[in-house]
């Protein structure tokens, strides 16, 4: 066994942090590790997963990636000129407040069909087609839809069908399976605290343990076997989600 020690401001980053009206952006600083996904830029794994989603759904040409990263300076203009275009009410709806967007962060995407007009605000990205057809497949690269119908008084945000965010697999593929938006599937995972049972799941031959770690000091602390693969998230408002894979095994 080995032991692995997490400082409390790590929190704040990975790939499943809960970015909303209540809980900002603390690091600000997903520009410094940015690549290329058709004509936007979005954090470097997710870079690579949009890209080999776009190609296994024969999307390019098809769909167009309308936004992903962006910087502080660009959501106050993008907000502001929502504010005077569009007023109070419909801004509230559908762009965040500066410091409260996924964009910040790198690990969300605005999807919209290929078309020659496309509203930056509110892409067209139906659930049929080749959009339904990428939709479909999401989950397994590791994207949700983020602000689905029927979640708007827990995410803060309208129903956005074009919005996909990157929280990792298993993780999307266990949230499509709950119906669970990310602000739900936090407070599930705080029933899994380190010491106590994980959450189990079995992908085929590939098994996944999940639990919660709460960050109630400066540093700390789990233990786990020494050749086990793993990953660390904060979830940016109070602990880690830890994620363990059978040993030797890894997922996209």
């Amino acid at each position: 066994m080995r032991t692995v020690s997490l400082s409390r401001n790590m929190m704040y980053s990975g790939h499943l942090i809960l970015v909303n009206k209540e809980n900002p952006y603390q690091v600000d600083q997903a520009g410094e590790a940015l690549a290329p996904a058709g004509d936007v830029l979005l954090e470097r794994r997710f870079a690579a997963v949009c890209n080999k989603l776009m190609d296994e759904t024969r999307a390019w040409g098809e769909i167009a990636l309308v936004s992903g990263w962006r910087g502080h300076d660009e959501q106050v203009k993008i907000y502001n000129d929502s504010l005077e275009a569009n007023g109070a009410e419909f801004t509230s709806k559908y762009v965040a407040v500066p410091g409260h967007s996924e964009h910040q962060t790198g690990l969300a995407v605005d999807l919209a069909l290929e078309q020659p007009d496309i509203d930056f605000i509110r892409p067209y990205f139906p659930y049929t087609g080749v959009c339904g057809n990428l939709r479909s497949k999401a989950g397994r690269f590791g994207l949700i839809e983020r602000y689905p119908k029927g979640k708007e008084e827990i995410t803060g945000i309208s129903h956005e069908p074009w919005h996909f965010r990157y929280v990792g697999a298993p993780h999307a593929s266990i949230m499509e399976e709950t119906g669970d938006v990310l602000e739900e599937y936090h407070e599930k995972l705080k029933q899994y605290p380190y010491g106590s049972e994980p959450l189990r799941r079995d992908f085929g031959d590939l098994n996944i343990e999940i639990f919660y770690i709460a960050a109630d000091k400066a540093h700390v602390t789990f233990e786990i076997e020494d050749n086990s693969v793993y990953t660390v998230s904060g979830n940016n408002t109070d602990g880690f989600v830890i994620t363990v894979f059978d040993r030797n095994k890894c997922i996209v």
